[in-house]
């Protein structure tokens, strides 16, 4: 019997492509920033191993425990102060359900024009640690800065980790993507979370852990402001492998063009690799809460991205080349 991702793969190939423009993708302003993480591996160095991956993992006892920090650019923060709180705590218990763990508390760093500009971020910040179950545990305020400006950072555990640098070769990509949403004004952020239920926002959170523990899975990312294809290439470059992307096989909400949803920052978004006998179970455990999934292309050996609708092949980032991040295994 033929797997239904394999017939997906074969049926997209058959449809006329709308075909995304590779000078687009390289040009993001989100990708291009990832190489900023080239000058942080180059000044570190051996003193932060795993640079590239989610969050810092640190062996404890039978698991592990996780860290993860977010920086918010001023300009979010300025024009959508409210949601920049709420992303805050959002997409910092994204990084660590992309290692496979569960968060326990979440710190934060506000600087505002005083308490005024403070109290529609930390209002964003309470919504949101409300809303998934985490505790706000501290934090550090300014409320006499020039500008308005946040960084919230996160811990949590795992028991399986899942990780950037763990793809090989003849796995299968895999994406999960929640669009029960809409973007939100000014920024490229598809938000399908403001109105979720909470019961439903920790229980999708939920599926990457569980899919660690069954062993299922070895390899996560979550899509980040580099977009699907930019997080495929840093995915790609902390594992040491190539990644082939069919683009018509994306979930996608229909509305939508493309190459905008190639390069925007979902709420809930996930890149995985499985092994293909692995892959309709993967995509089975999405599908029962709702969320898009679909195998969108395979994990390969050369180094290199590829963007391949059975049409047309263009290459998007080739490692052996120019470095992205500087952290190929």
């Amino acid at each position: 019997m033929i797997p239904h991702w394999a017939f997906a793969l074969w049926r997209g190939r058959r449809h006329e492509p709308h075909r995304p423009c590779q000078r687009a993708l390289r040009a993001h302003a989100g990708l291009a920033a990832k190489r900023d993480v080239a000058a942080v591996n180059a000044l570190l160095g051996a003193q932060a191993p795993g640079l590239g991956d989610d969050c810092a993992a640190i062996p404890d006892g039978d698991g592990y425990l996780l860290f993860a920090i977010e920086g918010f650019i001023a300009q979010f923060v300025e024009a959508d102060p409210w949601f920049a709180g709420w992303c805050g705590v959002m997409v910092n218990l994204s990084d660590i359900a992309a290692m496979g763990g569960r968060a326990i508390a979440v710190a934060d760093a506000i600087w505002a024009k005083g308490e005024a500009g403070a109290e529609p971020v930390l209002a964003g910040m309470a919504a949101a640690a409300s809303a998934y179950g985490v505790k706000v545990a501290g934090g550090h305020s300014n409320f006499r800065s020039a500008q308005g400006q946040l960084a919230v950072s996160v811990v949590g555990r795992a028991k399986k980790l899942l990780s950037s640098f763990a793809a090989q070769p003849g796995e299968v990509l895999i994406a999960a993507i929640d669009l029960r949403g809409a973007y939100r004004p000014v920024f490229d952020n598809f938000q399908a979370a403001l109105e979720a239920l909470p019961e439903r926002l920790r229980g999708d959170l939920e599926i990457l852990p569980n899919l660690a523990e069954a062993g299922l899975c070895r390899a996560a990312k979550d899509i980040s402001q580099a977009g699907l294809v930019g997080t495929t290439a840093m995915f790609a470059e902390c594992s040491g492998v190539g990644m082939r992307i069919n683009p018509l096989l994306v979930p996608k909400p229909a509305e939508v063009t493309l190459e905008r949803w190639l390069k925007s920052f979902p709420s809930y978004g996930y890149l995985l690799t499985a092994t293909p006998e692995n892959a309709d179970a993967v995509l089975a455990h999405f599908a029962a809460r709702d969320i898009g999934a679909a195998v969108i292309g395979a994990v390969e050996a050369h180094g290199k991205i590829l963007l391949d609708d059975g049409a047309q092949q263009e290459e998007i980032w080739d490692f052996g080349s120019q470095a992205l991040m500087g952290c190929a295994v």
